[in-house]
């Protein structure tokens, strides 16, 4: 079941991707996957390129992907591990949820975070008091990100 679910959903997302999304396998590992996201418009993170890795576990689809951020974000649903806290990745999950799902999720929670449910209380904080602050934190993790990555 896990095989055919999963080669199911990798032709689902080459024929129809979600809006700034895409993702599969890493090499000839089905079970191992990488994902790229768009930064939403209109969002704190427009314009910029997210990426994710997506982990099948054994019991897949009747238990949740392990899906995390490999690259560095300042977000409160989002530490420092890249690891996400969001609903369907946890106690709401159900077989009938799809990576894709899985990843428009994702985009949404960009666009719209839940400071409510934080990962990262210190985040949320300042995302519910000073918008200016929080701006000014995503653009600071931003530049420590690309100076990393550019010579």
């Amino acid at each position: 079941m896990k095989m055919r679910q999963i080669n199911k959903e990798f032709s689902d997302l080459a024929h129809d991707p979600p809006a700034q999304c895409c993702a599969g396998p890493t090499g000839d590992e089905l079970f191992h996957w990488q994902a790229t996201i768009m930064g939403p418009d209109y969002s704190p993170y427009q314009g910029r390129v997210f990426f994710l890795t997506i982990h099948f576990p054994t019991g897949y689809p009747f238990k949740p992907p392990k899906v995390a951020f490999t690259t560095r974000i300042y977000h409160p649903n989002i530490n420092n591990n890249g690891n996400i806290c969001l609903n369907i990745l946890r106690l709401q999950w159900s077989p009938a949820l799809t990576i894709s799902k899985v990843l428009l999720s994702i985009c949404s929670l960009l666009r719209d975070p839940n400071p409510d449910d934080p990962l990262v209380p210190e985040i949320a904080g300042i995302y519910k008091t000073d918008q200016r602050q929080l701006q000014k934190n995503i653009l600071r993790v931003d530049s420590e990100v690309y100076h990393v990555m550019l010579p």
